[in-house]
């Protein structure tokens, strides 16, 4: 019965005629090769196409791990109706973030700039001299749907307010992190008064069974916990090491932390670490074993070490 249902979906799969994706090198667009969808790859001809249309870009930025990239190929981009609003409206292009990195930079920084969220897949819609003017992550096919058509509709109504909004935005992403983030009074940025906020704003989203900040999903954020130990050696605040202590305990207990290959999932889908989402990310487990070294520094806790160690 599962070969049959393996059969059946890959025969479904490929009654669409090949997009520009199948001459790719990378996994994953390649997986997008046989969307309904009219997919290209970044760059000279696409980019071309956009201007000669006079159409807005779509594009859509993922990598072949991603599950919610998956979810919304299935839900969306294997979906003929979706397709059709988007082959009709939109230059489409697939990127892969782990060729790409520098695309997927600017984006996801005009994601954010914007007051969205970041994460993947990041779908952004683009003028046709590639200008970011709204985007998000992960959307559902019915809300996807109305998005398309909702964007298509204003980009030709309000084509002069697009194009100012994404002139501003494209301004603002083209200055530096100092100048974009700096304030007349430098001295300010790390007063202790602001520290301690930043503590109490923790203390008061811990939580105190479980470790990690109270809600599910729960991220592993080693950048939060090793704050917390910076904190700690400055003020002597036993909170804040307990904070972190717990955290690393309770994470190492559940189904996050993989007992056979080492290593912890990007994070767990529960509020008790307990259910992974199966993907473990290096720039996670980079810090981890930092923050996991540095905590038995402190602390000498058997518990900590034997973590620490393997995931040398």
């Amino acid at each position: 019965m599962i070969f049959i249902a393996c059969i059946q979906v890959n025969c479904t799969r490929t009654q669409n005629m090949p997009n520009k994706l199948i001459n790719s090198t990378s996994p994953y667009l390649l997986q997008h090769a046989h969307n309904p969808v009219h997919w290209q790859e970044w760059g000279e001809e696409s980019l071309d196409e956009a201007k000669k249309s006079d159409k807005p870009i779509i594009v859509s930025i993922g990598y072949s791990s991603c599950h919610w990239c998956h979810v919304m190929e299935h839900e969306s981009f294997e979906n003929k109706d979706v397709a059709s609003i988007m082959n009709d409206n939109f230059v489409c292009i697939k990127v892969d973030r782990e060729e790409r990195p520098d695309i997927d930079q600017i984006y996801m920084e005009a994601v954010q700039a914007m007051g969205g969220h970041g994460g993947w897949p990041l779908n952004v819609f683009l003028t046709p001299d590639q200008k970011p003017f709204y985007g998000g992550t992960y959307f559902p096919s019915q809300q996807w749907s109305k998005l398309l058509l909702q964007v298509s509709q204003t980009f030709k109504a309000k084509r002069a307010e697009i194009n100012q909004s994404a002139d501003e935005l494209a301004k603002h992403l083209q200055t530096s992190d100092l100048q974009r983030f700096a304030k007349e009074n430098g001295s300010e940025v790390f007063s202790q008064e602001k520290l301690d906020s930043m503590f109490e704003i923790l203390h008061s989203k811990f939580d105190s069974k479980w470790g990690g900040i109270d809600k599910a999903p729960k991220f592993v954020m080693p950048t939060v916990w090793l704050w917390l130990m910076r904190y700690h050696f400055a003020k002597k605040n036993k909170a804040a090491l307990d904070m972190v202590l717990l955290t690393l305990k309770q994470m190492t207990r559940g189904g996050l932390y993989d007992q056979l290959g080492g290593g912890f999932s990007r994070y767990s889908v529960d509020g008790e670490w307990f259910a992974p989402h199966f993907e473990k990310m290096l720039y996670d487990n980079a810090q981890l074993l930092s923050l996991y070294a540095e905590a038995y520094s402190t602390t000498k806790d058997e518990e900590l070490k034997s973590v620490a160690y393997e995931s040398v």
